[in-house]
């Protein structure tokens, strides 16, 4: 019965506490005996079990081992100073919780000194707890730049005892986090120690591997140095590792090989070792436990951006082995189901059979329901996930990605308080919105713009950023009725702010954002006519101040597009263009036109075309006044363009001079 079971559990419960309080009292027991056993109870419970550290971590159990520990150095009991180092570093592991205590009980230095210890057991002891603590990013800072610490850790690295050298490696993969700090390690010769590990115990090489890793990331005299290590035979002993027997060997090995790849990929290219480390991580995947979890981000990290590895991953069934793990219904890691999610973004980045078999495999509504998991790094990854699937045009043309059950969780997701999740559904949504028909669309209906708009004027520039890019592809060929929703949301003033944007890049998105806005009709033209055309008088503003080419590319297509317009419209770019007084314009144009960017030569052009349309009452006029500007000249000299588009344009310019006469 319901009211039997409850009873039972408290009473378990209760019993529980009892024992755990009893064995907490016996800690600060004067009998050594007596405290060497309660220790020993503390280290067994706790070993694995998250709970009860916690249980104990609220007895205060960690300042009580502390003091055990303390009063045992004092003494020279190394019997309890075994078992009290064991049961802090058992708190250490895998426990955020057990390291913040542990170093709140100051006794990390305690630890440190017990490895001067002539007990070789109390040396294990410390330097297995020293290790535990490493693992976590509360460790303390270890500065490689000073000589005595330096000096400290070669002290470790060359120890016969192998929890103490792999302490060093540990030391080095978890503390070495600069360029800088990585150049000072090599220059010692940190890589020819380390890899001496690779021959020793199971722990040493996984430590080694670790190691590794880090001081070769993204340097690449760093990985030039270990590959010749003995014409590559410690490469070659890496390499031989990705098939070890131990998982966490395999796993460790793999990434270390990553890094490389990562780093200098000229080092890998025989295609079978690019397959191999490819399978090695995807039968890793399946792992149920911490490497399981740490393949999946490695193998997001492979595949990235590497389009020869994308296929080789899809070709070993990569996309249908991931979305098994994500349905077998068991809680997964969220470490494990961000690197998941990423790499299934990553395998969709690029290849369209990929978004096809990924889409067929009903994975839209798993995906959206992890849109609202607790955890930021998933909803992130998940983001990521929806932006590079949407890339697919079939299936965003079809409508999967623009129903109700789609939409409201990533419109929601503006809202979310984390500013990395805020950019990736930006990043979706972008690509999304580019199937938006129907003025009355559920993003729209569910606040999209005005959430858009919002997020615009966020304090974090990326996010401004992706938010104006969403806006951009919500403007692309839209009708005057979004135009206008969208237009009253932000206003001349607002977009002035846009432009004016401190961040180029942002600039850059603004106008981009304008130029979709005045593209279309006449009355998409005469949004920058608003107040005394305040939004046009920034834009030729911006583009006098010499900007970036890329801000300066959408600078001149907004011009481009103005001046598509009535006669009153082309006179309003003249005026942009060459302004009163003269001195202050510096004659941009011919800058542009003599830019190495083809794109912004291009987009000049065409403004040209525009501007002296033989159909328009006053191009004549504007003819004589670009020709005085030694702008039709400039031109001349550029009827062999390098870019055919270019020349195309500059052609159509030409000939339109010779309806006005110029030869």
């Amino acid at each position: 019965m319901p009211t039997t079971t409850s009873s039972s559990s408290s009473s378990a419960a209760s019993s529980s506490g009892n024992r755990q309080a009893d064995v907490f009292s016996r800690l600060a027991s004067s009998d050594p005996e007596v405290k060497l056993k309660a220790l020993r109870e503390v280290k067994n419970q706790i070993i694995g079990n998250r709970t009860k550290k916690l249980s104990f971590l609220k007895l205060g159990a960690v300042p009580a081992i502390a003091s055990a520990l303390s009063d045992a150095d004092c003494s020279s009991n190394s019997s309890i100073l075994v078992q009290s180092a064991a049961a802090l570093g058992s708190f250490a592991c895998g426990f955020e919780a057990g390291v913040q205590a542990v170093l709140d009980a100051g006794v990390f230095p305690r630890l440190l000194r017990l490895l001067t210890s002539s007990d070789e057991k109390v040396v294990d002891a410390g330097a297995r707890s020293l290790r535990m603590i490493f693992q976590s990013n509360q460790a303390p800072k270890y500065d490689f730049l000073q000589e005595k610490n330096m000096e400290f850790l070669f002290s470790l690295l060359n120890s016969e005892n192998e929890n103490v050298s792999g302490l060093g490696a540990s030391i080095i993969a978890h503390a070495c986090g600069t360029s800088v700090e990585q150049q000072v390690l090599c220059d010692a010769g940190v890589l020819e120690k380390l890899v001496l590990l690779l021959d020793g115990s199971l722990s040493q090489r996984e430590a080694c591997l670790e190691s590794l890793a880090t001081v070769l990331k993204s340097n690449p005299e760093a990985v030039s140095r270990f590959v010749g290590l003995e014409a590559g035979r410690y490469m070659s002993s890496v390499t031989e590792l990705t098939k070890d027997r131990y998982p966490r060997t395999r796993l460790l090995s793999c990434l270390c090989l990553v890094v490389i790849y990562n780093t200098s990929p000229s080092y890998f290219l025989n295609m079978g070792t690019k397959s191999s480390l490819v399978t090695t991580l995807l039968e890793l995947l399946n792992d149920p436990g911490q490497s399981g979890d740490e393949a999946a981000l490695g193998l997001s990290s492979l595949i990235a951006e590497k389009e020869d590895l994308q296929k080789l991953a899809y070709e070993a069934n990569a996309i249908k082995n991931i979305v098994d793990i994500l349905k077998t219904g068991s809680e997964l890691n969220p470490k494990r189901l961000q690197g998941l999610f990423l790499s299934l973004a990553e395998l969709c980045s690029k290849l369209e059979d990929c978004r096809c078999s990924f889409l067929s495999l009903e994975m839209l509504d798993l995906l959206v329901n992890e849109l609202r998991h607790k955890n930021a790094d998933v909803r992130t990854a998940a983001c990521i996930c929806f932006r590079n699937a949407a890339r697919s045009i079939k299936n965003l043309s079809a409508g999967r990605f623009t129903t109700d059950h789609v939409m409201l969780p990533l419109v929601q997701l503006l809202h979310d308080p984390s500013s990395s999740v805020q950019v990736a559904v930006l990043g979706a949504l972008s690509n999304i919105v580019l199937d938006f028909s129907s003025p009355k669309s559920t993003f729209i209906e569910y606040g999209g713009i005005k959430q858009l708009i919002e997020l615009s004027k966020s304090m974090d520039p990326n996010t401004r950023c992706s938010s104006l890019r969403a806006l951009r592809n919500l403007m692309f060929l839209a009708d005057n009725n979004r135009k206008e929703l969208f237009y009253s949301e932000v206003k001349a003033q607002g977009f002035v702010a846009l432009i004016s944007d401190p961040e180029p890049s942002v600039q850059e998105q603004a106008l981009a954002l304008l130029r979709n806005l005045v593209d279309g009709c006449i009355n998409s033209i005469e949004f920058v006519f608003d107040e005394d055309g305040l939004i046009l008088d920034t834009v030729g503003r911006q583009l006098r101040k010499a900007p970036q080419a890329q801000m300066a590319i959408q600078g001149m297509y907004v011009l481009t597009n103005v001046a598509s317009g009535t006669e009153l419209h082309k006179e309003a770019v003249m005026q942009q263009l060459f302004p009163q007084p003269q001195a202050e314009s510096n004659n941009f144009m011919l800058k542009f036109l003599q830019s190495h960017e083809s794109q912004l030569r291009s987009a000049t052009v065409w403004t040209i075309i525009n501007l002296i349309s033989p159909s328009s009452p006053g191009a004549l006029d504007r003819h004589v006044k670009l020709r005085n500007e030694g702008i039709i000249p400039q031109l001349k000299n550029m009827v062999n363009d390098a870019c055919l588009d270019v020349k195309i344009r500059i052609r159509t310019v030409l000939s339109q001079s010779m309806s006005f006469g110029d030869n």
